[in-house]
């Protein structure tokens, strides 16, 4: 915005604000379908005194006028414009200039004022500001273009909807000779209809314009021609399946005003068609070879990528998470009982699609988990190129490409709300030949990244975090701009990490030397097993962790084992309710994940283990828990990075231990996916628990009675009632979801979207094992 711009922003502002009404009179010049709706919609929403409109065809005004819509209407614009503060040209591109001459003329003989607000529905851009510049001497200040991306099968006035706009994007050419309030006002307008309005320039609007919409008309005209000029056309009709319906719908639309947007956009039109000549060569060459990695790859990744940009755009994970759109209402119960496979370890399945896409050969996996976070990294391998084939029931098959293979992506790489994704992409990214972009959604925009950019800028990297906290987006520079590999370092993690400890390993991989992590305590060693799992030599020695750079991976097959954290919850949901026993099979039991178990022995609970095995790599076993008389305890801090995802459910556990419970050395905690300190000692307030929140930890006191005898007293409430607001946290709101168990009252969850992040089923799991919880949508 220019600093007229600003300054006649600021001017107006109390202007725009104190209009009952924002327009005297609105001209609509053609009322086919969009300017005949877009006419309803100002009329039906009280947006203007007067309306009029010009149209050749005389039914159509005679019509509008005869129902109400217009004051007037004319074939001619100088009989009804005299005294309209806003003209919007509705018909066929081609038309527009000479309309443009017809304004010139009313302005020219004192009908219309000079600063009037013209602008456009028109499906191309450049050509309506060229069309102006060609009539007036300069461009009008109230010229704004505009494009209202919505339409319909049928044309015509009679087909006029007043809801045609609703939750559909208008684009606004905001041109530097325009008038603020010019600008402000139309998008008022726009957005009174229930649009969604976004700026653009002009040549790019009608670039993509050129590839999202012109192109898809133009092939669906193609398309039915083609169908039509064969001599079995009638068959080819009757038997059309689905597909050729829906696509080819836009074909019925009005002839003359795609011929005049393929006109008028034709350089852009030209480049897409030339383009998609490319990749539909491509796909015939490949269905000619029988090419099946390559054909399932392309197919694969269209398939995700169509799912995959709606969440992108929307800066959510792949459910959306912008409101609190959904709730859980748990309504208390007291046992839970059963046996029960808990879904596949999240940790596991981001690094089976990771070393899998750069091991040679085929990877086959299974358990995989279809939650968010891990979605979110097998669609970023999709973008580099990987053909990746699921998944399906838990089942992945990865083409993989190799250490060398990975391609850059066309767009930035979405992670969505996944910091695992995100930190540990960054060290394989760090070491890539080509730039990179990762971004999330507005929840994982807000986390810490320095911790793996710093250590990854003193491996070579060039790394750039976003703002002063050093958040997300990241930017890096690929190693073919900087000119030389990364080189190994010896590197001591400030706190046990198990995310920046694993993305200095794989920046490690592509690195010249030896990469040595030392960690203060021991932290998740997945990644070392599965870098082992895949042939690549890792050392361990004590807390001590290297790999040599310029080895290979090759694949092979994965199981992933049930996942612990997520098992955490039905742990202590056992441990704290009366009467109750479960058992959750084949859950890994890492020992650098079994803090959990650690924690909860300590605090008294119930809990055996059998069927001890090995899963790809991983031990597992089959965990039964039984209730249990909970006791509070000082949390050993060595146990600390052994369970940091699972402190949330713990709290819940401590608040029904008798005594008191004392965490410290958690740090991590507040900076997870919402300060998980805070927000669960603020929730547990709320439930009635009294506990206090230090600068590394959270002191619990617990409200257990015990019991007599060794009799397990597990029957009276711990928790009240409340509304429990998770922060769009998943641990949080299965957490206090638990809680319920012990509650006195009802309990209600907002923001529990994210819940499929890393446990898809999770409410209906609850609800097998005893519990009673109501998912409610309350986006609507």
């Amino acid at each position: 915005m220019s600093r007229q711009q600003r300054n006649q922003k600021n001017n107006n502002q109390t202007f725009l604000s104190a209009q009952p009404l924002l327009f005297k009179q609105v001209c609509v010049i053609g009322l086919g379908l969009i300017g005949a709706s877009l006419a309803q919609a100002i009329k039906d929403n009280g947006l203007s005194e007067r309306l009029v409109a010009v149209d050749r065809h005389t039914p159509s005004i005679e019509e509008a006028i005869k129902q109400g819509l217009l004051e007037a209407g004319s074939s001619t614009l100088s009989e009804v414009v005299a005294g309209s503060d806003l003209i919007i040209i509705a018909v066929p591109v081609q038309a527009v200039q000479a309309v443009f001459m017809d304004i010139k003329q009313a302005m020219d003989s004192g009908q219309l004022a000079s600063d009037c607000m013209i602008t456009d529905v028109c499906s191309t851009k450049a050509n309506i500001i060229d069309a102006a510049k060609a009539v007036f001497t300069s461009l009008p200040i109230g010229l704004v273009p505009a494009h209202p991306i919505a339409g319909a099968e049928n044309s015509g006035y009679h087909a006029r909807r007043a809801t045609l706009f609703a939750n559909h994007s208008v684009i606004i050419c905001e041109l530097p000779t325009t008038n603020y309030v010019a600008i402000a006002k139309l998008r008022l307008l726009w957005e009174a209809v229930g649009a969604k309005v976004m700026p653009m320039e002009a040549n790019h609007h009608d670039a993509i314009l050129a590839h999202t919409s012109h192109l898809p008309h133009l092939l669906a005209f193609n398309l039915v021609e083609q169908l039509a000029s064969h001599d079995d056309n009638l068959d080819m009709f009757r038997y059309a399946a689905g597909g050729f319906r829906d696509f080819t719908r836009i074909a019925a639309s009005d002839p003359k005003m795609w011929h005049d947007i393929f006109f008028a956009n034709h350089n852009a039109i030209v480049s897409a068609l030339d383009e998609y000549g490319v990749y539909l060569q491509t796909m015939r060459q490949l269905i000619i070879d029988k090419d099946s990695t390559a054909l399932m790859g392309l197919l694969g990744r269209a398939q995700a990528a169509r799912r995959h940009f709606g969440h992108m755009l929307a800066s959510t994970p792949y459910t959306d998470t912008s409101a609190m759109s959904a709730s859980y209402i748990i309504t208390p119960s007291t046992t839970v009982s059963g046996t029960i496979t808990i879904p596949g370890d999240k940790s596991i399945s981001h690094r089976s699609i990771m070393l899998g896409s750069l091991a040679t050969g085929v990877t086959h996996v299974t358990g995989f988990l279809e939650g968010e976070d891990a979605l979110a990294t097998l669609q970023a391998f999709r973008d580099m190129g990987v053909t990746i084939e699921g998944p399906d029931n838990g089942n992945l098959t990865i083409h993989g490409v190799g250490m060398n293979g990975l391609k850059p992506s066309k767009t930035p790489l979405y992670m969505g709300n996944s910091g695992t994704s995100m930190r540990l992409l960054a060290g394989i990214l760090a070491a890539q030949p080509f730039d990179s972009v990762m971004l999330g959604d507005t929840s994982l925009n807000k986390r810490p990244m320095e911790r793996v950019a710093a250590p990854l800028r003193m491996m070579g990297a060039v790394i750039q975090s976003t703002g002063h906290s050093g958040t997300a987006p990241l930017s890096i520079t690929g190693r073919d701009t900087v000119g030389k590999p990364l080189q190994g370092i010896d590197y001591e993690l400030p706190v046990a990490s198990a995310q920046i400890k694993s993305c200095l390993l794989l920046a490690g991989l592509w690195s010249e030397g030896t990469t040595t992590i030392t960690q203060p305590e021991v932290s998740r060693d997945h990644t070392e097993r599965m870098l082992s799992a895949f042939g690549y030599p890792v050392t361990v020695d004590g807390n001590r962790i290297s790999v040599e750079g310029g080895g290979t991976l090759v694949g092979g097959d994965i199981a992933v084992p049930a996942d612990i954290s997520s098992a955490a919850f039905f742990m202590v949901a056992a441990a704290i309710s009366q009467g109750s026993e479960l058992t959750l099979t084949q859950v890994g039991i890492n020992p650098t994940r079994t803090g959990v178990i650690d924690i909860l022995k300590l605090m008294n609970a119930d809990i055996s283990l059998s069927n001890n095995t090995h899963v790809g790599g991983e031990p597992v076993a089959d965990i039964t828990i039984r209730a249990s008389n909970l006791v509070g305890i000082e949390i050993p801090e060595h146990l600390v990075p052994l369970a940091i995802d699972e402190f949330p459910v713990l709290f819940i556990a401590a608040s029904c231990a008798q005594g008191r419970t004392v965490l410290t050395g958690a740090k991590e905690l507040r900076v997870k996916e919402s300060d998980r300190i805070a927000v669960m000692a603020e929730g547990l307030q709320t439930l009635g628990i009294e506990c206090t929140v230090t600068e590394d930890g959270l002191i619990i006191e617990g409200k257990g009675t015990g019991g007599q005898d060794d009799q397990i007293n597990n029957s009276q409430p711990v928790f009240g009632g409340g509304q429990i607001t998770s922060h769009h946290d998943h641990r949080i709101a299965m957490s206090f979801t638990v809680a319920s168990l012990r509650a006195s009252e009802q309990i209600i969850i907002e923001g529990v979207e994210t819940v499929n992040t890393s446990f898809p089923g999770f409410a209906e799991l609850a609800n097998q094992v005893g519990m009673s919880i109501q998912v409610e949508d309350t986006s609507i």
